[in-house]
Formats: C-alpha cells, sequence, structure tokens
C-alpha cells in the first residue's frame, strides 16, 4: 500500500496555511515550516509503541521513534490524518487520538543535512492491536515501558529521534503518560 503524492501543509511564520508543497520534495536541507502530528500509542498495560525508522526514510533511516509520525492532507482533520496513517504505517486500528500538546515547534537537521521544520502537535492513542508494519516505513517495533524509553534516550540520544526526545521534555505529555502507564 503506498501514499501516493502526498502533500505537506505549509505554514508562515505566524502558522497560517500558506501553501502546499509535495512530500518527496519537502525535507531538504532547507525545508520550510510545515504542519505535522506526532501521536503515542498505549496498550492496555500502559506500555509504549515505539518504532525503528526504515533505513529508506529520508530523515534519520534506522533511528527509534515515537509510535508514529505524519502529514495531515489539505483539507483533511488531524484526527483522521492520525488514523490513516496509524494504518498506513503499522497496520493498525487506534483509538480515537487525543491532542495532548497543541503547540509543539521543532526545527532538527540530521547527519547527512536533512532537516525537519515542523508545527507538530502530539497526540495519544490506544491500542491492544500488534503492529503489522509497513517496511518501507517501520523496520522494528516494541512494546516498552515509558522510564526505559526515557532512561534510554538519556543514555544514547542518538539512537532515537530529536522530536521525540525534544517531545517527551513536555509537561503535558509527560503528565497524561503518567496517567497512562
Amino acid at each position: 500500500m503506498l501514499e501516493h503524492h502526498e502533500q505537506v501543509i505549509l505554514l508562515d511564520e505566524h502558522f497560517h496555511q500558506s501553501g502546499t508543497m509535495d512530500k518527496a520534495v519537502v525535507h531538504t536541507s532547507q525545508t520550510p515550516l510545515h504542519l505535522a502530528f506526532s501521536c503515542y500509542v498505549f496498550n492496555r498495560e500502559g506500555q509504549l509503541l515505539i518504532t525503528r525508522r526504515a533505513l529508506s526514510k529520508t530523515a534519520w533511516p534506522g533511528v527509534w521513534s515515537n509510535s508514529f509520525c505524519g502529514h495531515p492532507q489539505p483539507g483533511e482533520n488531524q484526527s483522521d490524518a492520525i488514523m490513516r496513517r496509524a494504518a498506513f504505517e503499522l497496520g493498525l486500528s487506534i483509538s480515537p487520538p487525543e491532542l495532548v500538546v497543541p503547540r509543539f515547534q521543532y526545527c532538527v537537521t540530521d547527519a547527512s543535512g536533512v532537516m525537519e521544520n515542523e508545527f507538530c502537535p502530539i497526540y495519544v492513542a490506544r491500542s491492544d492491536a500488534q503492529p503489522q508494519p509497513n517496511p518501507l516505513e517501520v523496520m522494528e517495533y516494541a512494546w516498552v515501558g515509558i522510564e526505559q524509553v526515557i532512561d534510554a534516550i538519556s543514555a544514547v540520544p542518538q539512537v532515537f529521534s530529536p522530536w521525540m526526545a525534544l517531545q517527551l521534555q513536555q509537561p503535558e505529555l509527560l503528565k497524561k503518560i503518567g496517567a497512562l502507564a
């Protein structure tokens, strides 16, 4: 299952939509600010689903990250985009996503020079299904305790996506995770 002609929604400095760009060409050394989302999926035991990005990914190939990320399409609401991306990346049905951190922005550049520059609200969802990863997106996954994740990021930060490390410093997200774990 491939997602063809996926677009990203470009944003101006006030976070208003300013156009669209083909996802295949947006991530460069000069990536424009665009709209995204991150989702953290928990099971009934309170474990977090973390995923290892496929080696074919443009940015941060092979690193461990939050459950999944993505970009809403023009005219698509965030909740629908999150459910679509969970199915596409992980073959996973999730509960309706809950917005936890509405205003999260980051700009980081990986070792190859690819920049991520995103306004990226953070969501949480639940699922007790086992992922069926799309190998073009995810090479491995694990259900882990949040303490293990935070300890591992502290010990070997280069193994994890920088956005996940930054997101796990957000008090609202940590509070929500504490309630789920």
